[in-house]
């Protein structure tokens, strides 16, 4: 269906891409909301070195990681210099977005600064401009200790603005077997020499329960994919260069990380997980 060639291997946990132009080095699996500390450690263990934190509303459901990292640093069990931290604020206002990046440092022990400023949620153009030069006047003056500059998009239209202009270290998008649409949009455009890394999150969003695969009565032939053939899924795309997950255990992160030593998906595979997705999810979202 689409002639860009598949990845010959997947990205490993261990691995380290350059994080734009910040200097900074970033595991290709990024960790964000997961119910224990003992998940962060773990994710540490196998070689990850990259951690998302948020404020707002979503506070409650970053206890984990919080308390991962403090026990990381303040248990050195890992150098501050050894991993990366971005936080992201979801307000438009630069003076409560810092007020946000703050929080985070003060709440995490050992923890001193911020690595990685992210925007979240951009919603028009206007509001990335504003906020992209608000994060850019923090970095001058090396509030919160940030060299890197991020965003998150949910409209694939912006993700192409920062890509064209250079303007982020890191995006982070949304692609999935129930939303495909970057195939089409997004991934025929991106340049080839960008600097910027492009990560995806919601990743496994289309993944179907036991129940709902068997209600569909498919031919034996058919098969349920797992979390991992999820991110699998979206890492068989040579322009997505990680993954942000929530692995709640460190099981779920042991697991990631030996299905990364698999191979990518064929395009047969991907397919298959597009139609299937489509038939709960009719028709297939963009």
């Amino acid at each position: 269906m689409y002639n860009t060639p598949l990845r010959t291997k997947l990205p490993r946990a261990s691995d380290r891409l350059w994080l734009g132009r910040s200097g900074l080095r970033v595991s290709p699996v990024c960790i964000g909301i997961t119910e224990s500390a003992e998940t962060v450690i773990a994710a540490y263990e196998e070689g990850i070195n990259f951690f998302f934190v948020t404020a707002d509303l979503h506070w409650p459901l970053y206890a984990g990681v919080r308390n991962g990292l403090a026990k990381l640093l303040i248990g050195n069990k890992a150098r501050r210099e050894e991993i990366v931290v971005g936080v992201v604020s979801y307000l438009d206002n630069p003076l409560f977005s810092a007020l946000q990046f703050n929080e985070v440092v003060s709440e995490v022990p050992g923890l001193d600064y911020v690595d990685l400023m992210i925007a979240g949620a951009i919603a028009n153009e206007s509001s990335f401009y504003s906020r992209f030069d608000s994060m850019t006047q923090a970095r001058m003056v090396r509030k919160h200790g940030a060299t890197a500059l991020g965003a998150t998009f949910h409209q694939r239209f912006l993700a192409l603005v920062a890509d064209q202009y250079d303007l982020l270290d890191i995006s982070y998008i949304r692609y999935n077997s129930a939303h495909p649409g970057a195939q089409k949009d997004l991934f025929p455009l991106i340049r080839s020499n960008r600097s910027g890394l492009i990560f995806n999150f919601k990743s496994v969003m289309s993944r179907l329960n036991q129940a709902t695969f068997d209600s569909l009565n498919l031919p034996q032939s058919s098969w349920l994919p797992d979390a991992c053939d999820h991110y699998r899924f979206v890492l068989s795309r040579p322009e997505i260069d990680g993954i942000l997950c929530s692995p709640l255990q460190p099981s779920e992160v042991k697991r990631l990380a030996r299905a990364l030593e698999d191979s990518p998906l064929t395009q047969q595979e991907q397919d298959y997980m597009i139609w299937l997705a489509s038939l709960v999810h009719a028709p297939v979202l963009t």
